[in-house]
C-alpha cells in the first residue's frame, strides 16, 4: 500500500472513532522547540508546574516513547459547547463543562490504535492526551493543523481553537501533511490586550505563572495573592478570555459529542450554590469531571476571588 493510501485510511480511520481533524506530522526530534521550552523554563514562566522540567528529551524526540518512531498523528476533538453558562454563574473554563477529556479522548485513542493494529498488522504505537510529556501544539503546527497564535493556543484556520489536542506515536511509516506556510494573527493583538493578568507576553511566550488558570487550577497554595480578585473576571476554574477574543474563533462550531454534555450545575450554579456545595456532593456531582482535579477545597478556596463572596 502507497503512504498517501495508508495515510488517508487513517484519517478515515480518526473519522470513524469521533475525531474532528487528523493531520500526520514526520516523527523527529523538535530541536527548535528544544531549545524554546528550555529557554522558557529557565526564565521560570512555568511558575510552580515543577512537572514541566521534567522528562524533557522525551516531551522532543518521539523516539525515547516509541523506539523507531516514523510518524506523529495528530487528532482534534473539538468541544466548544452549544450552551454556554448563565451570565450570573461564577466562570469556568468551556473545556470543563462536560466529562474528563483524558478519560474520554484516551478510550477513542486506544480503539483507534487498535483499529490500525488490525488493518497494518504489527505496529507499534503509544496515545498520548496532554498528561503525557508530549508537545501536542508543536506536532499540531508541524502537521498543519493550524498555527501556534499570541495566547499560545493552537489556532485552525476553518475551526478556531476550542478543541483538545491528542497524538498518537507509531512505527508506522505515513505520508506526511505539509505545516500551514503563515502565522495568520498578523498584528492582532487582541488576546494580549484582553488578559487581565498580562500572562500573555509580546514575543508568542506565556507567563504562565500569571495566568487565571494557572491560579485556579495548578496552583496549590491554600490561599490565592489577594490582588488575583480584582482582575480575576469571575472565573473560578480555568480562563477562555484570550480564546473568546480571538477573531479565529468566530468559526467555532457546537461539537457533537456527547460525552462533553454540559453539566447544569456547571451552567446554572450561582454563587450561593457554589458556597453551599458540600464536600461529599461536590464529590458526587463531579466524579467524572476536570473539575475533580482542583478539589472541593480548591474551588472553595477559587470562589473568595468574587467579589459578591
Amino acid at each position: 500500500m502507497l503512504l498517501n493510501q495508508r495515510s488517508q485510511l487513517i484519517r478515515q480511520l480518526a473519522n470513524q472513532f469521533g475525531f474532528d481533524d487528523c493531520r500526520i506530522a514526520k516523527a523527529q526530534r523538535l530541536d527548535d522547540d528544544a531549545r524554546r521550552l528550555e529557554a522558557w523554563l529557565n526564565k521560570g514562566y512555568h511558575g510552580t508546574m515543577d512537572y514541566m522540567s521534567n522528562h524533557v528529551e522525551k516531551r522532543v524526540n518521539p523516539s525515547e516513547l516509541i523506539p523507531g518512531a516514523k510518524s506523529v498523528i495528530v487528532l482534534m476533538f473539538n468541544y466548544f459547547p452549544e450552551t454556554e453558562q448563565d451570565e450570573h454563574a461564577p466562570h469556568i473554563a468551556k473545556y470543563a463543562y462536560g466529562q474528563d477529556y483524558h478519560v474520554v479522548i484516551r478510550e477513542k485513542l486506544n480503539a483507534f490504535l487498535a483499529a490500525i493494529q488490525h488493518q497494518f498488522g504489527n505496529v507499534q504505537g503509544r496515545g498520548f492526551v496532554d498528561s503525557a510529556p508530549v508537545l501536542e501544539r508543536a506536532w499540531a503546527q508541524r502537521s498543519g493543523m493550524g498555527w501556534i497564535g499570541r495566547n499560545g493556543m493552537l489556532i485552525h484556520p476553518q475551526k478556531g481553537s476550542f478543541f483538545f489536542l491528542a497524538t498518537l506515536i507509531v512505527d508506522l511509516e505515513l505520508e506526511a501533511d505539509d505545516p500551514i506556510a503563515h502565522d495568520f494573527c498578523g498584528t492582532c493583538t487582541k488576546c494580549i490586550e484582553a488578559c487581565p493578568t498580562s500572562a500573555i507576553l509580546p514575543n508568542k511566550e506565556l507567563l504562565a505563572s500569571q495566568c487565571i488558570s494557572y491560579f485556579t487550577i495548578e496552583l496549590k497554595s491554600q490561599e490565592l495573592p489577594e490582588e488575583l480578585s480584582t482582575v480575576s473576571s469571575d472565573w473560578v476554574f480555568g480562563c477562555d478570555i484570550c480564546q473568546d477574543v480571538c477573531p479565529w474563533n468566530r468559526f467555532s462550531r457546537p461539537h457533537d459529542h456527547p460525552e462533553l454534555a454540559p453539566l447544569n450545575e456547571i451552567l446554572n450554579f450561582n454563587i450561593h450554590d457554589w458556597m453551599s456545595l458540600s464536600e461529599e456532593r461536590f464529590n458526587e456531582v463531579f466524579a467524572s469531571s476536570p473539575l475533580k482535579r482542583t478539589k472541593w477545597k480548591g474551588m472553595q478556596r477559587n470562589l473568595k476571588l468574587l467579589p459578591k463572596v
